[in-house]
């Protein structure tokens, strides 16, 4: 794929409620915009800054990006692993040899893991009202 500045590479990224539209541009510095807000703005916590970065870092990758995003639902936690979830499936669009080492971390992989929805009767999923015998 050529590396212009002009193009830039999509991808959606998702996590229990939460989706992030990721966009990625080649570009002089590693830059992200999320709401458009700067990483620091819209995710205070290092936990999360780390979180996010991590398919950057762990995959190695020598090329440096702008990230845009837009992200909607979820919580925090919720909306940094799909924001994270987006970028690794961005950066495997835009060079393929990333693929196996970001698989393995585990990034490329859509966390199923939901709230179950509530039945009728139970408190909650699965918690029932007390039982009493008499």
């Amino acid at each position: 794929m050529e590396k212009t500045t002009d193009k830039y590479i999509e991808t959606v990224g998702r996590r229990k409620t939460a989706v992030a539209r990721v966009r990625i541009t080649p570009a002089s510095k590693n830059t992200f915009e999320i709401n458009d807000k700067d990483l620091e703005g819209y995710f205070p916590i290092a936990e999360m800054q780390n979180l996010i970065k991590q398919p950057l870092t762990d995959g190695e990758v020598k090329d440096k990006y702008k990230v845009t995003a837009k992200i909607v639902g979820g919580g925090m936690h919720s909306q940094a692993e799909a924001l994270r979830h987006g970028i690794a499936r961005a950066l495997v669009e835009h060079s393929g040899e990333l693929r196996k080492t970001l698989k393995k971390a585990g990034y490329l992989k859509r966390d199923p893991r939901a709230k179950e929805r509530r039945k009728f009767g139970l408190k909650k999923a699965r918690k029932a009202p007390q039982w009493s015998k008499r």
